[in-house]
């Protein structure tokens, strides 16, 4: 069993040398232990996903495309983006705690995570992935419906992401401006599942920067004109 594990802990390893190895130098990060260098990758990760996805978004919507999907007094000012950077900033450190507890919980063993798609199969993976999914868009539901019904959770979390949910001030940076703990509580869906479903843990590992994209694209597109489809796993 410890072998199996073993696995994982090469894989995060492997994520972490790419990211880390790139980005920052050795002296720095390599004498820190496992999981701060996991933390660290998901941090880094999650703030170039975020700002890249984000700038390249908004130089699509707002520049090359603005008079597709929103007329001029729709885009938000350069500071109201920059407004929901700095917000998301904030919260950024907390955002990567979460994904780097679920990696340290799959490599402990404690989830019903695999290795590799081999051992059960690709159909059987796809059907997993598909639960899995499904039972995540169910629980973000349900945790953003309760954020509004439950006051006092919307008065002092969740309303903080609702001062940029105007059609004139959304962006995509707004997807992830939120007071860290709604942004959290939101996630927390995600890390439940591995307990649930089958998957490997590469698929766990990138999971949660696809809904990052997703959040982003979605928030800037669902009050235009011309609509995304209803729902992308948030409907904030």
């Amino acid at each position: 069993m410890e072998e199996y594990l073993q696995l994982f802990v090469k894989e995060t390893s492997f994520y972490n040398q790419i990211v880390l190895g790139s980005l920052v130098p050795q002296s720095l990060w390599n004498p820190l232990p496992h999981v701060l260098q996991t933390w660290l990758r998901n941090y880094i990760g999650g703030v170039l996903l975020y700002l890249l996805s984000g700038g390249l978004w908004a130089l699509y919507i707002y520049y090359w495309k603005r008079n597709l999907y929103l007329p001029k007094d729709s885009i938000p000012t350069n500071e109201a983006m920059l407004l929901q950077i700095i917000v998301a900033m904030k919260a950024m450190p907390w955002y990567s705690a979460l994904p780097t507890v679920s990696e340290y919980m799959i490599e402990s063993g404690w989830t019903r995570c695999f290795s590799s798609i081999s051992e059960i199969g690709f159909p059987a993976y796809l059907a997993y992935l598909a639960i899995y999914l499904i039972i995540v868009e169910f629980g973000i539901y349900w945790m953003h419906r309760e954020l509004h019904d439950i006051k006092p959770l919307y008065k002092y979390l969740h309303a903080t992401h609702h001062i940029y949910n105007k059609q004139n001030t959304l962006s995509p940076f707004a997807g992830l401006a939120f007071h860290p703990i709604d942004g959290i509580l939101q996630a927390v869906p995600h890390a439940i599942t591995r307990f649930i479903t089958p998957l490997t843990g590469t698929t766990m590992v990138t999971i949660p920067y696809g809904w990052i994209g997703c959040l982003e694209h979605y928030a800037t597109l669902k009050k235009a004109p011309r609509r995304l489809p209803e729902r992308c796993a948030f409907d904030g």
